[in-house]
């Protein structure tokens, strides 16, 4: 009997078993959902700088729903289908669907995140699915308040691009943790028509009014919990260019949203254990 080519192989066999216990135990990747198309950005490149800046922070699988069609009506394959998000953690809503105002559509696209969904809302997802007048405070829990219900804040409108100063006011929140402000480049300052009352805001941004007195100032960034699940929601109105998206201060943003948006961010700003880059 070869004693070493025995000992060799059990040693071998040892190291496989041990790995694939340790691939047992590994925590699965987050199931994340972009969903991107519509009006007025360059959502071809966008989606693929979020999906990327993601799974290179965090332990996350994303997919991504993406239509070519850029009018204000998207034909996103989503629409009138409740279940789309079934199997996901939470959905990125990317799109800009700004004439999509049919109740019945605009009820299954919140209908995950009713049942428990997480939601992270970037940029013209704030201007989405509206019915009626946007600049008129919608009443919650009516149609009209049927997407800003789940978003927490209503905005209408924003004025031209221009760098927008960007000021934290929730320091201690787990997804602020640690982070300074600071300037974008030219950005589009979102409104706030109404700020439901339990929205926790993370992030006030400032803006050169121009001839007008005074700054523009507004809620940038916020958290939200929705419906009778408590689902953790996080909005930024950030993101209208593509060097926005593409900067890490935003990519690190949008992954600690995700991670706090299902549970997996620690009080100090860090994923909890193996949900970090490569699963540490």
């Amino acid at each position: 009997m070869n004693l070493p080519r025995l000992t060799t192989a059990l040693l071998s066999a040892s190291v496989s078993a041990a790995a694939l216990l340790h691939a047992a135990d590994a925590p699965k990747p987050i199931r994340v959902l972009i969903l991107a198309g519509g009006c007025c950005h360059d959502y071809n490149a966008q989606k693929d700088i979020v999906k990327k800046g993601l799974e290179a922070r965090a332990n996350v699988k994303v997919d991504v729903i993406y239509t070519e069609d850029s009018s204000t009506k998207p034909n996103l394959p989503i629409y009138g289908n409740p279940a789309y998000a079934d199997g996901y953690d939470v959905v990125i809503h990317d799109e800009c669907s700004a004439d999509v105002s049919d109740p019945a559509v605009i009820k299954g696209v919140v209908k995950p995140h009713l049942d428990g969904v997480a939601a992270v809302n970037l940029h013209c997802a704030m201007h989405c699915y509206r019915i009626g007048n946007p600049g008129e405070p919608a009443k919650p829990g009516t149609d009209r308040a049927l997407w800003f219900d789940v978003l927490g804040l209503q905005s209408s409108g924003h004025g031209a691009q221009k760098p927008i100063t960007l000021t934290v006011t929730a320091p201690t929140h787990p997804i602020m943790v640690g982070w300074n402000g600071w300037t974008t480049g030219n950005e589009e300052l979102y409104n706030n028509i109404m700020v439901w009352g339990d929205a926790k805001p993370l992030i006030r941004g400032t803006q050169d009014a121009g001839n007008l007195p005074g700054r523009n100032d507004s809620v940038v960034a916020w958290t939200h919990e929705y419906g009778p699940k408590k689902t953790r929601v996080f909005s930024t109105t950030l993101g209208h260019n593509n060097a926005t998206v593409s900067d890490p201060r935003y990519l690190e943003l949008v992954t600690r949203a995700v991670l706090w948006s299902t549970h997996h961010l620690t009080d100090d700003g860090k994923p909890a254990a193996g949900f970090g880059a490569g699963g540490k």
